[in-house]
């Protein structure tokens, strides 16, 4: 048997066909879940990248491991917990790795006999290259019994695909940067800009159209869709097909500008928190099974052990999904509980009918403290009835009260220590700001784009 478990970073369901989205971005994909079974509301319950991957891995959410935020030096994951890569080495798996996650965190080494380091000098991580990697490990140790993780990078910021994908997602009668569309001054303007710029922004070039950011993410989805066609091509040739477990899941979305967060994984909104999740296994698993119910990524874990043969650790939060692939049941879980704790500070709880979100540390946006929709009415979250319907309200808070307190189990709360010691992005920005003779306070009153660049300037001159 061999597993190959694959991160789509920064992947959002809704941007993919079999999900309901109505561009190409994903064909193959679509084919892919055509031959096994596609979770419909499958959820990255702690975001972003840092945490998701840790529950991913230990199959508990990050209150009860303790990591709960991204890029906070803050967080350490104890040697004791149980991790996947390690647990399967363990019963005999050659377990490798084709990612980068250790340059976040030692712990995402573990358990691994080969890791190997996917960073470049261009393009980000590249899916060619990981590719280029996995493939000659693959042919290496197709007689191994083999754990294989790979994670691909292509649909995040900066989204930079190959100028040919393009076209497909962005009318060639458009121009994208048209100084008579203000379509990006809102994002030019927000609190995060210091960061963004940088980041993105400058790489992009002057940019005025929001749409054609959007499609430069769809034609990233695509970019990273042949390339896993390309993958699947080589464990036909190399006679793995047949007895490959084969998972594809996000690790979270991405916000294209919905709520005020521009290109980027923060807010527990649907987009940043429903992920894809696709498992095929030819002859194992049901063609076509769609599963409707909840489901949530530290759910992964003790479904490859099962299917291992492996015996699960009696500890965790996730629950096998075999019972849901076989068409026994609809789901997991009645409630998945949510978190977030780098951009902002948020908890949540998203059941069959209702999102409620509680802000403890808004960061550079603006939220109230409580959320509240109808995701049958309001699936795009649109109108927040915190107000009109206290009696949901207060009931879900009531609930993500006693699940915080039940996983907390007596200790302290990480992510308020985590608020006490600063966000770990709003303190970037305040790091930047402090390079250009600005502070937080000052920059949060009045974020504007033209401010903060002739500061730049005025330093750049300077020198």
């Amino acid at each position: 048997m061999n597993i190959v478990f694959i991160s789509m970073d920064t992947m959002r369901a809704s941007r993919l066909g079999c999900y309901g989205y109505e561009k190409p971005t994903s064909p193959y994909m679509d084919q892919i879940a055509e031959q096994g079974v596609l979770f419909e509301r499958a959820y990255a319950a702690d975001i972003p990248t840092e945490v998701a991957h840790t529950g991913i891995f230990t199959g508990k959410v990050g209150l009860r491991t303790g990591v709960v935020s991204h890029g906070s030096p803050l967080t350490q994951l104890p040697k004791k917990e149980s991790w996947l890569p390690s647990l399967l080495q363990n019963h005999g798996f050659t377990t490798a790795a084709v990612d980068n996650l250790y340059q976040l965190k030692e712990w995402f080494a573990r358990g691994y006999r080969y890791y190997i380091n996917s960073v470049q000098k261009t393009r980000s991580i590249d899916g060619k290259s990981v590719n280029e990697l996995a493939f000659k490990w693959i042919r290496e140790h197709k007689e191994d019994d083999f754990f294989l993780f790979l994670h691909y990078w292509d649909p995040h910021t900066p989204y930079q695909p190959p100028a040919s994908y393009v076209p497909a997602f962005y009318d060639k009668s458009r121009d994208p940067y048209d100084p008579a569309n203000r379509s990006m001054h809102a994002a030019y303007n927000h609190a995060a800009y210091p960061f963004f710029k940088h980041h993105h922004y400058d790489l992009l070039g002057p940019v005025t159209d929001a749409a054609y950011v959007n499609a430069l993410y769809d034609a990233e989805v695509r970019y990273l869709d042949d390339r896993l066609r390309d993958l699947d091509e080589l464990l036909k040739a190399e006679g793995l097909y047949e007895d490959t477990l084969l998972i594809l899941f996000g690790d979270h979305g991405e916000s294209l500008t919905e709520h005020d967060i521009y290109w980027d994984h923060c807010g527990l909104y649907e987009a940043s928190v429903q992920v894809p999740m696709i498992m095929r296994w030819p002859g194992r698993i049901p063609e076509g099974r769609r599963v409707k119910g909840l489901v949530q990524q530290v759910d992964m874990m003790p479904t490859i052990l099962e299917a291992a043969g492996i015996l699960t650790p009696a500890n965790i939060d996730g629950r096998s999904l075999w019972p849901s692939i076989r068409g026994e049941s609809e789901g997991t879980h009645d409630a998945i509980y949510l978190s977030e704790c780098a951009w902002q500070a948020s908890r949540g709880v998203v059941t069959k009918d209702y999102k409620f979100i509680r802000t403890l540390d808004a960061g550079p946006f603006v939220r109230p403290p409580r959320e509240l929709y109808d995701l049958r009415v309001d699936p795009d979250e649109t109108v927040n009835i915190a107000e009109s319907s206290t009696a949901v309200a207060d009931e879900l808070a009531y609930q993500l009260d006693e699940w915080t307190e039940k996983m907390l189990n007596g200790r302290g709360d990480p992510m308020l220590t985590q608020i006490e010691a600063g966000l770990p992005f709003r303190n970037r920005i305040h790091e930047i700001l402090l390079q250009y003779g600005l502070t937080w306070d000052e920059w949060i009153q009045d974020p504007r784009r033209d401010r903060f660049d002739e500061a730049s300037a005025a330093r750049h001159a300077g020198r």
